[in-house]
């Protein structure tokens, strides 16, 4: 089995949130930049969030680059990501358009994770189906970097504005197979592997890094010679100050995690807090026990970047912040993060307009 460059050098660490905080959309969030702005101030390299369309129970956001651009008016050092836009069901244009002005705003901090997506019955008001999305997915990939090299685009003078050549090289693909992570490596992009994934029939008890493994092989062995490996591998980790109330805490997320996997038509094996745990790939407990779990997760060793989030564990939100806290002084740092000194980021300034006599 290759082995990732990161073995031998320091990791990135990343903060990921589907806004799923059980209060009002503005609440949401309101409380997810919170939990950004908390993860910045303890030295996370970036913070990543999600897009869906529709369902509130999978996914606060269905515009990432409108709540980003918030977010960057906020911050000033934390890179921003994507995890993922679902780009079958989008203008890829429009996408090319506002990933180029978010850029520049937040002082080139952004990062674009896609995915074919997502919930079959959200594909439907798109126009689109589970059968139609990977060929859209395929169309809208090519339309995006066409127009982000500055090539032609239909009708006479048409060409991208702002331009935005450096977005091309922060491109992502997530997949859950090593076909697809073969297809990253080819266009020399980065992998993002998710907090779990579907296991295959008649395996339910795959261990989740055997399967994410093979993605990270096709992966480096498709990579072009000479493009560094970008590989990001999202868990689920809750930690707390006390193993029990991390316990209670888990309780009423992953039941509810387990009753819509159930009603989507899977099977999960037993009905305890323990096999939903073990059924979802959760790590959670106290630092100690984190750390421990995630230390036998082969996969994980082989990333470049370690995303760390709550769902579907979704404790309120003081707990979060203390999550992310433990998580950046003592868990992170005994997988190989070093937090580093960030570059200084000058925050946007205030737009001034003079109007002369002319315009008058």
């Amino acid at each position: 089995m290759s082995q990732a460059a990161s073995d031998s050098s320091h990791k990135r660490l990343g903060f990921f949130t589907r806004l799923l905080d059980d209060t009002s959309p503005q609440e949401r969030y309101r409380l997810a930049a919170e939990q950004i702005a908390h993860a910045e101030q303890l030295g996370f390299d970036s913070a990543w969030i999600a897009q869906h369309h529709f369902h509130r129970d999978e996914g606060g956001l269905p515009a990432p680059l409108v709540f980003l651009a918030y977010v960057a008016a906020n911050t000033r050092h934390i890179r921003l990501g994507t995890g993922v836009i679902t780009l079958a069901m989008e203008n890829a244009l429009r996408v090319a358009e506002d990933a180029a002005v978010l850029d520049l705003l937040a002082g080139g901090r952004l990062e674009i994770g896609l995915g074919s997506g997502g919930t079959a019955s959200s594909f439907i008001p798109f126009g689109l189906t589970l059968d139609t999305r990977g060929e859209a997915f395929a169309q809208n990939l090519q339309t995006l970097r066409d127009a982000w090299q500055g090539k032609a685009l239909k009708g006479e003078g048409n060409q991208l504005y702002p331009p935005a050549p450096q977005l091309n090289r922060r491109l992502w693909q997530a997949t859950f197979s090593p076909e697809g992570g073969a297809r990253a490596g080819a266009a020399g992009d980065g992998l993002m592997l998710s907090r779990t994934q579907p296991r295959p029939e008649g395996q339910p008890e795959l261990p989740l890094d055997m399967l994410q493994n093979r993605i990270i092989d096709a992966y480096l062995e498709a990579l072009p010679a000479g493009v560094e490996p970008r590989i990001l591998g999202s868990r689920t980790a809750f930690v707390s100050d006390d193993a029990e109330e991390a316990r209670r805490l888990a309780e009423k997320g992953l039941r509810r995690q387990a009753y819509s996997f159930q009603l989507a038509g899977h099977k999960t094996r037993g009905d305890s807090l323990d096999d939903y745990i073990a059924a979802f790939d959760v790590h959670l407990g106290t630092a100690e026990q984190v750390i421990t779990s995630l230390k036998r997760d082969t996969a994980l060793a082989r990333v470049t970047d370690l995303a760390f989030q709550v769902h579907s564990i979704d404790p309120p939100h003081p707990y979060i912040l203390r999550s992310i806290e433990l998580i950046a002084k003592k868990v992170a740092p005994a997988l190989g993060w070093v937090r580093q000194t960030p570059k200084s980021i000058a925050k946007p300034q205030p737009l001034h307009f003079e109007l002369s006599k002319e315009t008058l």
